[in-house]
């Protein structure tokens, strides 16, 4: 009897579930045949199992080193001095041998994977004789789940590496001597694809029955907003066309081709066109309601104000970290409610009332100075409540993170909140068929219908045409900076932007110059605003569109080629 132990039962998460799950046997003593029993008709102890690989699943508040990811792009910076986040992947601080955990998951991700492939492996043993409402098997169901969340891990990593080595179904001990090349980018690509399409019949589709059981596992439209979002990246400029070493077949193409944008097009298009999903009225309420509409896929979290409690504006009665500090450049992004970018004359932008006029999203994205939280306006200018100067945390943009919580304008304290962390989203599947349908057929209707849609729904005004403040008869190139914008804005914080310039390849002119916030100051006239520099982020062209591949995989796999410049 092979002892599953500690080699395939996940280390954290999966260890602490099974501690729970298994607590009639100790955990050195469970089995295969355990988990996968003959006489488990119920499945019990193999969707326990399977549950507990959905717990591996990262989430992205806060996760690296108390900042969320965004931190280290262009949108924001972390309050706090000498993070992971501020004192590393923004210096570009790391190396092969010195990475970044919580940023860097090689082993982590290849650890998911081999729990799903012996989940995989191993699941046809139970007798589940279950039945979906659509009469499909329970027990494929669960199969095409623990191949979705490999094929996801998959990209997690394909995302970060380029190439990696592709397991299969095959199931390694930890420790074990692997000599496994990593598959080209094509054939990575090719894999996740392929795995998207061939589970996506077996799964779930939305609404699922029984949400409170159920909303958390992998879907139909979830394989097909992964499968439309790895052709997405596969055909952006990093990977397609501009590849950092051309001939090199693991850090993307060795060729360009306009027709993947349209299989990232198509493949978003066909979730769309299924009308299973509708962007939620309340942009707001994406984030803190469960089970609607627009959540495709995320991983469970708590009840909580854990949110509230990280990134809040400090100098208020409540415990607040303050830890994620929007730079200016993101708040100049946020057009006027009009649809009007602040640069445009006719905006009604005013340089001395910045924050009055603007798109809905941006009050619901950013604290800025003046705004309400917790029945109080907020004190954002030099030597206020929340700019005290000099002291950590605090602000160094006068800006703070506002995205995610709890309706707490006017209320006196905080109250647990529903804070799931999103993965896949409705809104994101319709930026990514605007972008791949812009680069491939032009600005279609299709495409300014999707505009439309979203800044219809974020509250921007229509105007007398029509347009919700949007350019008629937009070239490929003017329509590519609006999406990129759009995508910007409405998806702050969600760990896009800090991947969306490397795949655009802009990385390097973004961070050419320093990121900057706002030095406010109160006089008996009122305010006045002044753009301040903050420290200069750090990008190091190209290698550092790659993360290395951690040393010591390519120490003990002679098979093992590094990233370049690393």
């Amino acid at each position: 009897m092979k002892k599953l132990g500690i080699w395939i039962l996940l280390a954290g998460g999966l260890a602490t579930a099974c501690n729970k799950d298994y607590e009639k046997v100790p955990l050195e003593e469970v089995t295969i045949e355990y988990v996968f029993d003959r006489d488990d008709s119920l499945g019990t102890y193999a969707n326990k199992f399977l549950n507990s690989i959905y717990a591996t699943l990262p989430t992205g508040y806060n996760r690296v080193g108390g900042d969320l990811l965004d931190a280290a792009s262009d949108d924001a910076v972390s309050g706090l001095t000498g993070t992971s986040v501020a004192g590393q992947l923004a210096t570009g601080a790391y190396t092969s041998a010195a990475t970044i955990a919580e940023e860097t998951p090689w082993n982590n991700a290849y650890a998911a994977i081999r729990a799903a492939s012996l989940f995989v492996s191993n699941i046809d043993v139970s007798p589940v004789k279950e039945k979906l409402e659509n009469g499909k098997s329970v027990r494929y169901a669960w199969k095409a789940e623990a191949r979705f969340i490999r094929a996801l891990f998959y990209f997690e990593l394909l995302k970060r590496y380029g190439g990696i080595p592709l397991m299969g179904d095959t199931v390694r001990a930890l420790g074990e001597n692997v000599q496994v090349p990593r598959g080209s980018f094509e054939a990575c690509v090719n894999y996740i694809v392929a795995e998207c399409e061939a589970i996506k019949d077996s799964l779930r589709t939305n609404p699922v029955t029984a949400p409170e059981l159920h909303s958390h596992r992998a879907t139909r439209g979830a394989a097909q907003a992964l499968k439309a979002r790895v052709l997405l990246y596969a055909a952006s400029p990093l990977f397609n066309g501009q590849n950092i070493d051309p001939t090199n077949n693991l850090t993307g193409y060795t060729n360009y081709d306009k027709n993947r944008w349209k299989l990232a097009a198509d493949a978003a298009r066909e979730l769309i066109s299924e009308g299973r999903f509708a962007l939620v009225p309340n942009f707001k309420n994406v984030f803190i309601t469960q089970n609607n509409g627009e959540v495709i896929f995320f991983r469970q979290g708590n009840n909580n104000t854990d949110i509230e409690t990280n990134n809040s504006p400090v100098g208020l009665p409540v415990i607040s970290r303050g830890r994620t500090n929007p730079t200016q450049e993101l708040v100049d992004a946020f057009p006027m409610a009009n649809g009007l970018p602040i640069t445009d004359p006719n905006s009604g932008y005013s340089a001395t009332n910045p924050y009055a006029g603007r798109d809905p999203r941006f009050t619901a994205s950013i604290f800025y100075n003046g705004a309400r939280w917790l029945n109080t306006d907020i004190q954002a200018y030099e030597g206020g409540a929340s700019k005290p100067g000099g002291v950590e945390p605090g602000s160094k943009t006068s800006y703070y993170m506002r995205k995610f919580m709890g309706n707490f304008e006017n209320a006196s304290q905080y109250a647990n909140t529903s804070h799931d962390w999103i993965i896949l989203r409705y809104a994101e599947v319709l930026l990514n068929f605007a972008e791949a349908e812009n680069e491939y057929r032009g600005a279609t209707a299709e495409v300014y219908q999707v505009l439309r849609d979203l800044r219809a729904r974020a509250g921007i005004t229509a105007g007398t045409d029509g347009s919700y403040g949007l350019k008629a008869n937009m070239t490929t190139d003017e329509m590519r900076e609006v999406i990129r914008t759009e995508r910007r804005i409405e998806l702050a914080f969600e760990e896009h932007r800090y991947w969306d310039i490397r795949r655009w390849k802009i990385a390097q002119s973004v961070f050419a110059k320093p990121l900057t916030g706002m030095s406010i100051l109160l006089d008996g006239n009122g305010f006045t605003y002044t753009r301040v520099p903050l420290t200069r982020s750090v990008f190091t062209a190209p290698k550092m569109y790659l993360y290395p591949i951690p040393y010591g995989e390519v120490v003990k796999n002679d098979h093992m080629r590094q990233n370049p410049g690393w």
